[in-house]
């Protein structure tokens, strides 16, 4: 898998991926991953990623498959919706940092982690060159929501190529939400350092 570096805590976002290149015998795996995605499985493999398969439009979470949207194929523009009202308040809280002798360390917890609260109201969406292909997972746990891809070839193929676009120029945008908030284009994140600092955009810590 691979994950983008910003990702989005709450309300509502979009981007795109075109699918540039899957050759004879190429396949992807599209969506979102949280923090604790399983960077070394695909898209949909465990409970911390949500993916749109190209072959038969299925979605997988925790590595099942499911009857879906419609499949895709090169030349295809698939769009991602992602709502998360008032998301930051059923966010996990962040790791805690420490300086010591010039060095940084996480903080050690009490030994009770935060329990994964449901986001009233959240969903994921997917849209194949702007059709609205329905709503593929709802009731998401508060966090961090990446854009993520995985491609798939025989050794003695091409490699697959797909293309991200985070806005704020879009394909396919979607013409009709059906009344669901209007999402923001993810070029808009800012980034987060790993010592939680935003270097971009700015930031509203006192």
């Amino acid at each position: 898998m691979v994950r983008a570096t910003r990702g989005v805590v709450e309300g509502a976002w979009y981007f795109e991926i075109k699918i540039e290149k899957l050759g004879e015998s190429g396949h992807s795996r599209l969506g979102w991953s949280m923090e604790k995605g399983d960077l070394q499985a695909p898209v949909g493999y465990d409970g911390n990623s949500f993916g749109y398969r190209d072959v038969d439009g299925s979605k997988l979470y925790k590595a099942m498959r499911e009857k879906y949207g419609e499949g895709y194929v090169e030349g295809d523009v698939i769009g991602f919706y992602i709502n998360l009202p008032d998301g930051a308040l059923y966010a996990p809280n962040p790791p805690h940092f420490v300086w010591h002798k010039g060095q940084k360390y996480m903080c050690a917890t009490d030994g009770k982690e935060d329990l994964p609260k449901v986001v009233p109201g959240s969903e994921i969406s997917f849209f194949r060159n702007g059709i609205y292909q329905g709503v593929a997972f709802k009731d998401l746990y508060g966090g961090s929501y990446y854009p993520a891809a995985s491609m798939y070839t025989l050794p003695d193929q091409p490699n697959c190529l797909v293309k991200f676009n985070f806005g704020p120029d879009f394909e396919y945008f979607p013409k009709d939400l059906q009344g669901r908030p209007f999402p923001r284009p993810m070029i808009e994140v800012p980034y987060l350092s790993s010592d939680s600092r935003i270097e971009n955009g700015v930031s509203d810590e006192k």
